[in-house]
């Protein structure tokens, strides 16, 4: 409809999401179609609801049974119906009860004990890297992705995953093909017919897939203290091994790779808020949870309609794609008062930056103990930061990616 804002053209988001538009879908159509034209080369596709509101948006994800994660997997894009069932295998592709027993068997590798293992591991790479950022700075300014998040984030998943230093390079190559393949700096890798082939298609991760096998098998002849050996000891078929290898090298990179330099912008946009974290007047773990709220790792995630059924208003037909913007419902108004005031203190904070329901981002604890502890050695190290110039985003409407960020360290 051409009065209704689109907010799914992926080139819109290389200026930040679109907040405007967010907050005139939740007051006007809360649940609002969307077209799916060809876009930087990807096929057109049949449309979608998007929904905008946070009451609406935590419904979608909480009920599983008739907002199905494996009907149509997760991504707005529709996949080849010849890769759905290698897609499915996936537990972030899956519903209960078959989604239920894989997490639970997997959840034991991510223990809690041996995430707060790593809290001193990562607080002196965090101290290394911003140190060592401070000082080799140019002019005092500092790229802090390139300079400290990008590898914050991969070296402490590969710690926790048990990937030894020399293979650290590959999980970040893999990272990059999924999850940028929307942005033009990162073009694609075409078929015999021209056309972008699908970053998650079995001929694009067999790569990923044979190295899991390998690295489960050293694993099995040198056990260690870490996730790899876990899996490699449990009762993971080959393919869901590999699968939750997937998920875990892109996932648990990326989501800590865009929520960190996410959270260090709206500091630096926010003086007064951060020097009220100098003083100690605002936890860090509470000031954690507001970045999050502000600047979610991830914008969208899709459900298919499992039948017939109604949501805010508005009918959905069985088959019809949902996709939820985590961005828009943080910032709902309904929810949060004065949503876009930067608030340390703000408490409580239902964001959805980790979603809901079954699919509760597994590695949540991972992730917001990397962000406090990035935080907390960043205020000893970076005291003060004003930003050097505007950031630059990934074009992406899934991933609220930022791929430089320049700091002037004052």
């Amino acid at each position: 409809m051409a009065d209704v804002p689109d907010v799914f053209d992926p080139r819109a988001y290389a200026a930040g999401p679109p907040y405007a538009a967010y907050r005139e879908l939740r007051d006007r159509r809360p649940v609002a179609w969307q077209a799916e034209p060809e876009v930087l080369g990807w096929p057109a596709g049949p449309g979608f609801w998007a929904v905008t509101r946070h009451a609406d948006v935590v419904r979608v994800l909480k009920d599983a049974g008739t907002f199905s994660s494996t009907l149509g997997a997760t991504q707005i894009r529709d996949p080849d119906p010849a890769d759905l069932p290698f897609i499915r295998r996936m537990m972030l592709n899956q519903d209960p009860p078959e989604h239920r027993t894989l997490r639970r068997l997997v959840s034991r590798a991510f223990t809690p004990g041996r995430i707060e293992r790593f809290e001193a591991l990562a607080r002196e790479r965090a101290r290394a890297l911003l140190t060592g950022a401070r000082d080799g700075a140019e002019d005092g300014v500092v790229d802090l992705v390139a300079d400290v998040t990008d590898d914050y984030a991969l070296l402490n998943l590969t710690d926790l995953l048990g990937v030894p230093p020399g293979d650290r390079g590959l999980l970040l190559e893999w990272t990059e093909r999924v999850i940028a393949y929307q942005d033009p700096d990162e073009p694609p890798v075409r078929g015999p017919d021209g056309r972008p082939v699908n970053p998650r298609s079995p001929a694009m991760l067999a790569e990923m897939f044979g190295y899991a096998q390998e690295l489960a098998a050293h694993k099995r002849e040198h056990p260690a203290d870490d996730i790899m050996t876990s899996l490699a000891h449990s009762r993971l078929a080959d393919a869901e091994l590999e699968m939750f290898f997937f998920l875990l090298t892109v996932a648990g990179n990326d989501t800590v790779r865009s929520a960190a330099p996410g959270g260090f912008l709206e500091l630096a946009r926010h003086p007064r808020e951060r020097g009220m974290l100098m003083d100690r007047q605002v936890p860090v773990d509470t000031a954690v949870e507001e970045l999050l709220r502000r600047h979610p790792p991830v914008l969208s995630f899709r459900r298919t309609a499992a039948h017939d059924t109604v949501l805010a208003g508005q009918a959905v037909a069985r088959g019809d794609k949902v996709v939820v913007f985590h961005a828009s419902a943080n910032h709902d108004e309904r929810v949060f008062g004065d949503p876009h005031r930067l608030d340390l203190a703000r408490s409580p904070n239902p964001h959805v930056s980790f979603g809901d329901g079954p699919h509760v981002c597994l590695g949540a604890h991972f992730a917001r103990l990397q962000l406090r502890v990035l935080h907390e050695e960043a205020l000893r190290v970076l005291p003060r930061t004003e930003l050097a110039a505007p950031p630059r985003r990934l074009v992406s409407n899934f991933i609220n990616g930022i791929k430089s960020l320049p700091l002037k360290v004052t």
